[in-house]
């Protein structure tokens, strides 16, 4: 079965992305920065034949933005409504069958590599988690061989330190996890300082 990693994204304007890194550094630069960090890793996920990509973007009217272009229009979709769990589940729910990798589109230190390595893990368990060190997590991937646990994202505390404890503990007994490797997203001005040291 084809594997799918999806990425899931915001428009890179001002004042849409990277609002809090923004708020420190200045909406425009933050927005600039965030386009470099997409286009980069777009580029070189597009280029593996391994998975398909697929863009899961917000807001739901920007699946033409120009920022996209390496995805063909076929493998857009939107994010549509609700809490950050309510649409991480989407691509779970509606993409063609295979395994699904999602992933954020803010990790400067993602290669094919660690997507390569979810996949694996995916072949023996049924959900994998890639952490942060913030306590969240930049990775999220099923096996979709039985349904989605109807309790994923449940209760979780999203943007807080507790964000991967609060999914792990809402699941059923029976559902095997695994963890990828840890990397960080860039939020604020420090994570932007320790990416450029």
């Amino acid at each position: 079965m084809k594997r799918h990693l999806v990425i899931f994204a915001r428009t890179p304007q001002a004042g849409r992305a990277k609002r809090r890194l923004g708020g420190e550094i200045g909406m425009s630069e933050a927005a600039r920065f965030y386009r470099r960090l997409l286009d980069d890793q777009i580029r070189r996920m597009t280029r593996d034949p391994r998975w398909a990509v697929w863009l899961f973007v917000t807001p739901d009217t920007s699946l033409h933005h120009p920022a996209w272009r390496l995805v063909p229009v076929s493998r857009r979709k939107p994010q549509r409504q609700g809490d950050l769990g309510r649409r991480m589940k989407g691509p779970f729910l509606t993409l063609p069958a295979g395994p699904v990798v999602l992933v954020g589109s803010d990790i400067p230190e993602m290669r094919a590599s660690h997507i390569a390595r979810a996949f694996a893990l995916l072949g023996g368990h049924d959900l994998v988690f890639g952490p942060a060190r913030d306590g969240g997590f930049w990775l999220v991937g099923a096996r979709r061989v039985r349904p989605l646990p109807r309790s994923l994202f449940d209760g979780v505390r999203w943007s807080t330190s507790t964000a991967l404890a609060d999914t792990l503990a809402g699941l059923p007994q029976h559902v095997t996890t695994a963890l990828a490797e840890t990397l960080d997203d860039v939020d604020d001005a420090d994570a932007l300082r320790r990416l450029s040291t």
